[in-house]
């Protein structure tokens, strides 16, 4: 039997960063509607929760988050919670690290802006 790859890093889309981002920000919590409020809070955006499922099961498919079901216990339910896997991380990295080489070296003076 072969031992399973881990899939190969790749760049990240906007949300597909900001989703996964979430997901590691809420921890032990994260879960879609959580996953959600902590995008609203944090970008001021509003966004739907089929847009944060959505994401959530592409990630998934690319295995660069996983999911299983929490037990329910009294007074809670059971929830499908997300947790960013090694390729997952690995893939944030190279977003980022993509992202401030192209910010490298552009001023925002140039484009008229002060800060």
């Amino acid at each position: 039997m072969r031992a399973k790859r881990d899939p190969k890093p790749e760049l990240l889309g906007s949300l597909e960063e900001q989703v996964m981002l979430a997901v590691v920000r809420t921890a032990d919590d994260a879960y879609g509607m959580n996953v959600r409020r902590e995008l609203e809070t944090v970008t001021g955006r509003s966004i739907t929760i089929g847009s944060v499922y959505a994401t959530l099961d592409r990630l998934e498919a690319k295995g660069l988050v996983e999911s299983w079901r929490s037990a329910a216990t009294e007074g809670s339910v059971s929830r499908r919670l997300f947790t960013v896997t090694s390729a997952g991380a690995r893939s944030l990295a190279l977003t980022r690290d993509m992202r401030e080489r192209l910010w490298s070296g552009v001023s925002l003076r140039t484009l008229g802006l002060s800060h």
